[in-house]
């Protein structure tokens, strides 16, 4: 049994490292209480304020005779022992936990995870609604309990009730108990305390902007919860609120590439818009694309071709000037700039980029006058003069 323990403890120190990362055993908080549990009598022994981020909790209890003690406290068992993990290692395991003295008085006990359920027991002993119940008198016993394998710890609170099987003598119980305290929940940032954060950027225009955004508010998130405990977040004013949200966004904003997505989410915008032909929207849309710095001469290109078929003329020369400025080797913008000043009754700036470019191709397999019959069939078909189309192809034959 020797050989067992020291091998359990080699287990356990070797999970030590990990395991001091995610959580640790909270001393500080440690409870250790002895009780005098009257002959054939129940007494309920509460524990109030377990720390926030109780994942596991272990317990020993020991019955003494009078005048004796335990040889060594649960919390110096835990010394040895640094992780939740290796409590259930085994027999081992369980054996370090528990007193090398007991003496010869047993007790039944429970636990409960509502105060109305541990005061039911008190007066009836029924442990039907416990959340852990040891039936068969003991007199020692130690075990770990978890968020996952029993209902106990479903608040900051427990009960332990206990139950005395001797008839004639009083009982001295004596209960330890040590929390195991999970580092990221100990922060109060549950689920639902996260998605307050969540929604709330979810919900500002520039999160809209960046869809899907969850990059951009995990980001967001991840730098509040590692500033605040979830207490010191829900006592902020709003003010404050607002100011600690817009440092955070405009670092994430950055870290999580959010010029580029916006960026792209705004063309796609803009190119449904166009598609259904709601071209004072694409034109709005437009604009806003060259705020963008990743803006380039097709963007001008493009809300001067919607300035052209809204008929708004000098707007479209404007933008499309500083679109050829932008990349004069964009043939797709020269064209357009042509059309800007055939309609605007300029034929000869439009006739001096016609013919200038008309040995090229716009694409690899779309040429020049290709492209112009494909922009004056568009133009036709949406109601724009006609009168010098027929003269321009001729031209370029």
């Amino acid at each position: 049994m020797r050989t067992n323990s020291y091998i359990f403890l080699l287990l356990c120190c070797a999970h030590s490292a990990v395991a001091q990362l995610e959580g640790y055993w909270d001393k500080e908080r440690a409870f250790s209480k002895e009780l005098t549990v009257t002959a054939h009598e129940r007494l309920v022994l509460a524990l109030d304020e377990l720390p926030k981020g109780t994942t596991e909790l272990v317990y020993r209890i020991t019955l003494l005779d009078d005048n004796q003690h335990t040889t060594s406290s649960l919390i110096s068992v835990l010394k040895a022992i640094p992780d939740p993990t290796g409590i259930s290692q085994g027999s081992a395991g369980a054996l370090l936990l528990l007193s090398k003295i007991a003496g010869d008085d047993e007790c039944t006990y429970a636990i409960f995870s509502g105060s109305d359920e541990a005061k039911n027991y008190k007066q009836s002993g029924s442990t039907k609604k416990a959340c852990w119940a040891q039936k068969t008198p003991v007199n020692k016993d130690a075990r770990r309990i978890t968020v996952s394998s029993t209902s106990c710890l479903t608040a900051q609170s427990i009960w332990f009730g206990f139950e005395s099987t001797n008839w004639i003598m009083n009982q001295r119980i004596l209960v330890e108990v040590v929390p195991w305290v999970d580092s990221k929940l100990s922060t109060g940032w549950t689920a639902s305390a996260k998605n307050e954060v969540v929604e709330l950027c979810a919900s500002t225009e520039l999160a809209q902007q960046l869809a899907p955004s969850q990059a951009y508010c995990g980001c967001v998130l991840e730098r509040i919860t590692t500033k605040y405990t979830y207490a010191e977040y829900s006592k902020l004013l709003a003010a404050e609120k607002a100011k600690t949200y817009s440092e955070n966004s405009a670092i994430c904003f950055v870290e999580t590439n959010g010029e580029a997505l916006r960026y792209a989410n705004q063309q796609q915008l803009r190119t449904a818009l166009m598609a259904e032909k709601k071209f004072g929207e694409a034109i709005k849309q437009s604009l806003f694309l060259l705020d963008s710095p990743k803006s380039t001469s097709a963007d001008y290109t493009t809300l001067g071709w919607l300035y052209v078929v809204t008929k708004q003329y000098d707007k479209a020369l404007l933008y499309l000037q500083q679109a050829v400025a932008k990349d004069p080797s964009d043939l797709t913008a020269q064209v357009t700039l042509a059309h800007a000043y055939l309609f605007h009754d300029e034929f000869y700036q439009a006739k001096a980029i016609y013919k200038k470019y008309q040995t090229q191709n716009v694409s690899e397999n779309v040429s020049w006058k290709a492209k112009i019959e494909q922009d004056f069939t568009a133009f036709t078909a949406l109601g724009l003069p006609t009168t010098h189309f027929k003269r321009v192809i001729h031209m370029l034959d």
